[in-house]
């Protein structure tokens, strides 16, 4: 089910009604039930791939806290606790492995041996990739190895751990919560107020506008451009980057105000996924405000065990290049992914040569800045998204040669004229541009609107006919679902 489907406000509606009229565990249940039907909804089966996570890691953190299987006689220790980590962490890459990743190394393998006459003899299954199931193995990872290194306690309420895994707002895309967060909020009674309910009614509403009218409204464009680059001048395509760059930010930080919004209208706080990441000065600054959860998930579980910046300026490079490798295979088994997360290893590692030590990069302070430091500041945000939409590019096209392609346009195929694309781009940059900047000002996750009563509701009014009347005219599907 969908947030931007005409089913998911009837299904919300009927939730929220039954779950205000329960207490603490009995609305935990609910969310549990109506979790696993929201999952259902696109494959019943795939239901069992959460049971699963949750039972190996609700078991897997219990022995590591001590032994709280009290039936199982294992002996504790820290060489026995590694082999429940191991088992955990293995059990949940090897169903994450056999989904996402079986029929890319298959083909490749076929690939790597026809050359030399040779044909494998395995059967090449066409494997269904279960919506989600990248966040909700992250997330279920994460539980057991903080469990294991001491930073969160074990979870020994199974309802409260079965809700943190999944947890309908955020099962699907996102943000990947950390324990800590999630299961004390579902391990306390929950009241919402008047304030809280206005906050999630707002925030829902920007993430409306955000996918409807602004991804949902540039997708045509863009996948014209994509589809067929040829027919295309250099200059439109390079306007086609930009809107892609558009679009995925409306999209995916659309449906994390959705889920923060729905959250909290059941009295549960989401982490914050999005920090507008176009207004970033530099490349590390962007993965402070890209897709925030993810990118602390690779810091903590990748990054900083291979050893961080902890072993000289050359490991540390390396160390970027590999985690951020590994974070573009994390979003799907394909060349084109390997290398947009390439691409940001690369621009991290040359970042953290030039500046030398870890910058702070981000737009807010604490003093006014002078005109020069504010030119730097914006010339760095001009190169720094440029950057990012070139490795976009990777990113959107569904093959290599079709990247290479569309690179190949934008080079060799003339300039910009003035057309449709190009009053699009400007309008929806300027859009992008105004909430992001609205945000940013005033330290915001919504866009601060005039105090005036009447002035607040006119620029509703308008963005509410915007998003019926411009926005895109079909429920397209949320980007980040096929991860």
């Amino acid at each position: 089910m969908r947030f931007n489907s005409w089913e998911f406000p009837v299904f919300f509606l009927i939730v929220w009604g039954v779950y205000l009229c329960l207490k603490r565990q009995p609305q935990n249940v609910w969310l549990i039930v109506i979790s696993y039907f929201f999952y259902g909804w696109w494959d019943w089966r795939f239901c069992s791939l959460l049971a699963v996570s949750t039972i190996t890691d609700y078991c897997c953190g219990l022995l590591l806290a001590e032994n709280k299987l009290k039936w199982i006689n294992w002996g504790g220790g820290a060489k026995y606790k590694k082999y429940v980590l191991c088992f955990s962490i293995v059990t949940n890459l090897s169903i994450l492995g056999f989904f996402k990743y079986f029929n890319f190394f298959a083909d490749s393998f076929e690939r790597v041996i026809a050359p030399f006459g040779l044909q494998a003899d395995f059967v090449t299954l066409n494997i269904i990739l279960p919506v989600g199931i990248s966040f909700y193995t992250f997330q279920t990872m994460a539980y057991t190895i903080d469990v294991y290194r001491g930073k969160e306690k074990a979870c020994t309420n199974f309802i409260d751990f079965a809700l943190y895994v999944c947890y309908f707002p955020q099962l699907v895309a996102g943000p990947i919560e950390r324990a800590g967060n999630l299961i004390p909020q579902f391990a306390k009674a929950r009241n919402i107020d008047t304030v809280q309910f206005y906050n999630g009614i707002r925030l829902i509403f920007w993430g409306f506008f955000k996918k409807i009218f602004i991804a949902d409204g540039v997708a045509p464009y863009v996948n014209d451009c994509f589809t067929n680059p040829s027919a295309y001048s250099g200059g439109t395509l390079l306007l086609g980057a930009y809107l892609f760059a558009i679009q995925i930010y409306g999209d995916f930080s659309g449906y994390t105000d959705i889920a923060r919004g729905v959250s909290r209208l059941f009295g549960i706080e989401l982490c914050l996924n999005f920090r507008q990441p176009y207004l970033a000065s530099n490349i590390t600054d962007f993965w402070r405000r890209w897709h925030i959860s993810l990118s602390s998930w690779l810091r903590d579980y990748l990054y900083i065990p291979l050893g961080g910046n902890r072993n000289g300026k050359y490991r540390t490079y390396i160390n970027l290049m590999l985690t951020m490798l590994l974070g573009g295979l994390w979003h799907g088994a394909a060349l084109t992914f390997i290398i947009w997360g390439g691409l940001h290893g690369l621009y991290l590692a040359v970042h953290k040569a030039v500046t030398g030590k870890r910058v702070n990069g981000s737009v807010r302070e604490n003093t006014a800045p002078s005109l020069k430091e504010r030119l730097v500041k914006l010339l760095g945000m001009i190169v720094t998204f440029h950057l990012v939409c070139f490795a976009w590019i990777f990113f959107r096209a569904n093959t290599l040669p079709e990247a290479l392609a569309y690179l190949s346009g934008i080079i060799h195929s003339g300039g910009v004229s003035i057309n449709g694309i190009t009053t699009t781009f400007v309008f929806y940059m300027i859009c992008v541009f105004l909430i992001d900047t609205l945000c940013e000002r005033r330290n915001s996750e919504v866009p601060i609107l005039p105090k005036n009563p009447a002035l607040r509701g006119l620029a509703y009014a308008v963005a509410l006919f915007m998003i019926t009347f411009i926005g895109g005219n079909n429920a397209d599907p949320f980007i980040y679902f096929q991860f």
